[in-house]
Formats: structure tokens, C-alpha cells, sequence
């Protein structure tokens, strides 16, 4: 389906249509003319000895000033078509048909020495995985000079001070010292600000951004879009956002350009596409965003979540609690002080909380407020250096080395990136078994047995067994990482950003699959979350993290009716898509 014409919001009305050769178009302004133009692009991914089509006949206009926002499930042909604009394609992958014109070259011709000196300068690139992205042997500093160095930009102290400029740019507190320090002394939403840091240095014409927010907290998240909005306006830059963010998209996009299975099913103005979507996909899409959700759709969403007795074997109310927090403390030293510096760093700050049987509690914040330490404290992957963390009564630092291993049965952890927390030689089988074998429960064939049932659980086709990682869909990677924390039958799992890379539609499945399996099985969870949507959908109990310490506490409906404090209400304010209107989605 071809890209309708839309005009770009920031032209003049009287703007001739782009497309239309006229005499005289040295009189038509830059802004009128696409600076990107895909067209018919189709490309196909050799898989042994047959060719599988991911992109067919694709039509995307990208004007200077303009952010498109390409939007669509895991295998849409999204990140596939902003990896053809850069000639990123995998080595089996390769454009089959279509050009793809930037500032009047089609770059599916240049060599590949034409299209070392587009790269990053005319075009920037944010990828979504900074730890597969940054080298993890030069300093941030470094790898944000490399990019300024390569293209002539800056070079010596003049690159240093620029680096220092971007981090603080993208919101790298203490940028000075913080340029000198290596990847894995960030947290994981800083390592993302340095790549957009990176991608933004040449101040390209063209910016894509794959995912460029989506391990971010929302206040965070709107420091770096407000950033990129405002180079959009004082400097032409277009953007090429994609996102499994709906929300994010309406919100930020002039334009919203909806993919499925390859192709573009419909594409518009934002606020057109949001008041009447056309296609049943698109209305899908919306219905499942959870911030462009009724508060009714929410209610009806969380109903199990919302009566967790109903849940709990035996009709018992869960009154009891699994497990208390008291005062929890944890100080990590830092190796590097310099003299008059702390010597030390406090992530979590006498934090405390209760977990009760077959109840979710949720843990939100933004990034470095402590709700991932606090977390790591309670799964026994650190110790706490105050405070206490009892398990039905009993304080988790009193354990035996016997003790804690038996506790590892009770307490699992399911984690944000399903691909790095799942063995990559291992099959579907092998990875969901290997806490069975480890803890040495049942045969080799009841462990077989045992690998089915709970394939059946997560609503995965036995076939899934012999599949291995790399073979899987994202949110069916994470089907299989809960499938193997519910191996042990744990009374707690640890879910730790554990929807926040999927998309709206998978995200959707798998917060329903999880309220499935707490009311049948009694479960706990501890829900660790950036994204306060989700968050209201789920959650029985809300603590709010700032700096270490639970700044507000409550119900969802408390939390997001009547926030107390101002940084509550800075979190709430931030969430992409709350105050958008929508189509109503049909019953």
C-alpha cells in the first residue's frame, strides 16, 4: 500500500505537492521536498535455500523538520526498513526492488565508501541495545569523539568539550566525570542516552531512531524527545522513529506510518490516524496501548489482578505476607574517588515494603532511583548493608549456604532482555529444564513431562521445544524466561522490566498471561517498572522510588487519582499518550 500524501504540519499551505515536477522548482523550499523518499521498497532475507520476504513495496516520505513515526508489532518490517536506508542490512539480507532517496541519490546505488561518508553525518543511527553497541573497552568519552573525530566535526579539547556538551545534552549528570568512565559503570537507560548522544553529535539532516527510548523512564524519556523535537525545529533535522510505543508516536509524530507483515496498512496525520483509524490492525494497536486505554479498559484488564483471593489455591484470602522489607540499605563503594569526593554511593535508602501471598507489587521510578538494586537485594544476587529481608518470618542474611539454595526455589527472577538471559546454544527445552536439573527434581523424562505442561502454561505449541533462541519472537523469548522461573513453582517472581522492550500487542498477551497464572497458581510478583501504564493496569500496590528511598506509596487508584508528591506527579505528567484523544476502541 502506497504512503498517502500528507503534508508536512510546519509547511505553508500554499506549498506545491513535492511530488509533482514543476518549472521553476528552484523556487520551492527545501522543507516542501521530501529529504527521504522510500519507494516500492521491497527486501528479502535468504533463510537456506528460499528467499523470505520481510518488506514488500514500502512507500515512506520523510520531509526536513518532520518526525514519521513508523509503527507496528515485532516483525512488522519496521527496523528492517530503517536498516535498508542506512545499508544496514544483515549479510543475508538485501533489497529486492525500490529506491531509497535521500537528497536526490539513491543510496540502494552508492558504493560502499559513498555510504561511509553518509553515515553519521548526513544521517545519525540510535540503535535500541547499548550493550551491544558501545565497546566496552573505551570510555564513553572516547566512543562520543570517535563519532566527532571521524567526520571532521571536532578533534583534542574542542571534541572533549563538545562530548561533554551531548552528555549533558541527553541528561548525564556530572558529564565531566562521567565521560571517563567505561559502559558497564552505567546503568542501562545511560547507556541509551549515549548512544543518542552519539547519533546526534554530526547534527545530522536525518536522525533514525530505532527503539531510541524504550529502556527509559518516562521522565527521562521526554528529556531526550523534547531534545530531539527541539533539533527538528531550530536545525531542519528529520526523524525516522520507530517504536512499538504507540502512545509515543501519537504523542511526538507529525506522522504515523502503521507496518504489519511487511507492508504499510495505513498512514496519516497522527491525529488522524488516532480520532478515525482505518485499518482493523491500527484500531488493534490502539486498544492495546496501555496509556491511550480507557480508565473502563484498564478496570477490565486488571480485574484478576485486582482480586488476588480469587487466585490463591483453596479460596483462602491472601492476607499473609511472603515477604517483608525493613529498612533496607544497600552502599556500593566507588573505586574511583577522587580526594574531597564520597567514597561511597547509596542506591537504596531504608526502603521499605511488604509483599502479601498471590498480591503484585510494583516498584516504579526512573532510572537510578534503586528499584533494580532493590530488587538484586531480594533475589540473594546482593547483600544489603542495612536493614532486612525476611521470607515468611525468617531474615534472608541468617541463611546457610544450604538455606539460600533452597530459597532460589521459592524466589525467581524474569528479566527485561530475554535473548541475553537465555543460553543462545541452548533449546527451549534445555533452558526451561536446567532449573529442574540444577535443583535435581524428577528424571530426565519427567522433566520432559514437566517442560510441556509449562510450554502449555505460557501458551507456547509443544513444538517450541526443539527451537532455539535466536528462532523465537521476542515476546515468545520471554514466554519462554517466564516459563522457566515457573519451573520450580516459585511463591515470587522478580519481574524486572520484563514487558518493557515488547510491543503494544505482545506486551498485551503476555500482562494477560501473567494474571492467568497468578490467579490459577497464587503467585507473587514483584514488579519492577518504568512505565507507570502498565504499572496502573497490573499492580495491587504502588512504591514510588526517588534517590534511593520510597518517596509515595498506595493503591494504583491512589497513586494516579491523588499523587502526594511532586515527583509522583512529574512521573505521571511525563507518560506518553495519557492526555491524547482516541478513537473509542469497539467492544
Amino acid at each position: 500500500m502506497s504512503d498517502p500524501e500528507v503534508p508536512n504540519p510546519r509547511e505553508a499551505r500554499s506549498s506545491p505537492d513535492p511530488r509533482t515536477p514543476l518549472p521553476g522548482s528552484e523556487a520551492i523550499t527545501a522543507r516542501s521536498q521530501p529529504i527521504l523518499s522510500i519507494r516500492d521498497l521491497s527486501i528479502a532475507f535468504r533463510s537456506g535455500p528460499r528467499e523470505v520476504q520481510a518488506a514488500k513495496n514500502v512507500s515512506i516520505d520523510v520531509r526536513a523538520g518532520e518526525t514519521v513515526a513508523v509503527v507496528g508489532e515485532s516483525g512488522s518490517g519496521k527496523s528492517t526498513t530503517a536498516a535498508a536506508i542506512n545499508r544496514l542490512l544483515p549479510g543475508n539480507g538485501r533489497i529486492t526492488g525500490g529506491q531509497v532517496i535521500f537528497e536526490g541519490r539513491d543510496l540502494a546505488l552508492l558504493s560502499e565508501r559513498e555510504m561511509q561518508s553518509v553515515r553519521g553525518s548526513a544521517i545519525g543511527f540510535v540503535p535500541q541495545d547499548p550493550m551491544s553497541n558501545l565497546n566496552p573497552l573505551m570510555r564513553i568519552g572516547d566512543q562520543i569523539a570517535e563519532a566527532l573525530e571521524v567526520h571532521g566535526i571536532a578533534g583534542g579539547s574542542a571534541a572533549r568539550a563538545q562530548v561533554v556538551q551531548l552528555l549533558r545534552m541527553v541528561g548525564i549528570p556530572e558529564a565531566e566525570r562521567r565521560a571517563n568512565q567505561y559502559p558497564h559503570e552505567f546503568s542501562g537507560g545511560m547507556r541509551q542516552r549515549v548512544l543518542i548522544a552519539i547519533g546526534l553529535a554530526c547534527r545530522p539532516k536525518l536522525l533514525i531512531a530505532d527503539e531510541p527510548t524504550s529502556a527509559l523512564d518516562v521522565t527521562v524519556q521526554r528529556r531526550i524527545l523534547d531534545q530531539l523535537q527541539q533539533l527538528t525545529s531550530d536545525m531542519g533535522t528529520a526523524v525516522f522513529l520507530i517504536t512499538h510505543d504507540l502512545a509515543l508516536a501519537a504523542e511526538r509524530a507529525d506522522r504515523l506510518v502503521v507496518m504489519y507483515q511487511g507492508e504499510v496498512v495505513e498512514s496519516g496525520k497522527a491525529s488522524e490516524v488516532l480520532e478515525d483509524p482505518k485499518h482493523d490492525y491500527t484500531k488493534k494497536l490502539l486498544g492495546s496501548a496501555p496509556s491511550l486505554t480507557s480508565v473502563s479498559m484498564i478496570a477490565a484488564t486488571s480485574a484478576v489482578f485486582a482480586n488476588p483471593a480469587s487466585g490463591v489455591p483453596g479460596g483462602t484470602p491472601a492476607q499473609k505476607n511472603l515477604m517483608e522489607v525493613r529498612g533496607l540499605t544497600k552502599v556500593f563503594p566507588l573505586r574511583s574517588a577522587r580526594a574531597g569526593e564520597a567514597t561511597s554511593f547509596t542506591a537504596v535508602d531504608h526502603v521499605s515494603f511488604e509483599i502479601a501471598r498471590g498480591r503484585t507489587v510494583s516498584l516504579v521510578g526512573e532510572s537510578g532511583s534503586g528499584k533494580s538494586t532493590t530488587a538484586n537485594v531480594l533475589l540473594g544476587l546482593e547483600s544489603a548493608s542495612g536493614g532486612k529481608v525476611l521470607i515468611d518470618g525468617t531474615d534472608m542474611a541468617g541463611l546457610s549456604r544450604r538455606e539460600l539454595f533452597a530459597f532460589r526455589r521459592r524466589v525467581q527472577p524474569v528479566f527485561q532482555n530475554p535473548y541475553a538471559s537465555l543460553d543462545p546454544r541452548y533449546t527451549v527445552q534445555r533452558s526451561i529444564a536446567e532449573p529442574l536439573g540444577v535443583h535435581n527434581i524428577g528424571s530426565a523424562a519427567s522433566r520432559r513431562r514437566r517442560v510441556g505442561e509449562l510450554l502449555d502454561q505460557v501458551a507456547l505449541p509443544a513444538s517450541m521445544a526443539e527451537r532455539l533462541p535466536h528462532e523465537l519472537s521476542g515476546g515468545q523469548r520471554q514466554r519462554v524466561a517466564i516459563a522457566r522461573a515457573l519451573a520450580l513453582s516459585p511463591e515470587l517472581i522478580v519481574l524486572d522490566e520484563a514487558v518493557s522492550a515488547l510491543d503494544v500487542l505482545v506486551q498485551a498477551q503476555i500482562l494477560e498471561l501473567l494474571a492467568s497464572l497468578q490467579a490459577e497458581l497464587g503467585v507473587s510478583y514483584l514488579f519492577i517498572s518504568h512505565d507507570l501504564a502498565v504499572v496502573r493496569m497490573i499492580s495491587h500496590e504502588v512504591h514510588v522510588m526517588q534517590a534511593g528511598r520510597v518517596v509515595e506509596s498506595g493503591s494504583p487508584d491512589e497513586i494516579f487519582a491523588n499523587p502526594q508528591s511532586d515527583y509522583t506527579r512529574e512521573l505521571l505528567a511525563a507518560i506518553p499518550g495519557a492526555h491524547l484523544s482516541v478513537a473509542r476502541t469497539p467492544e
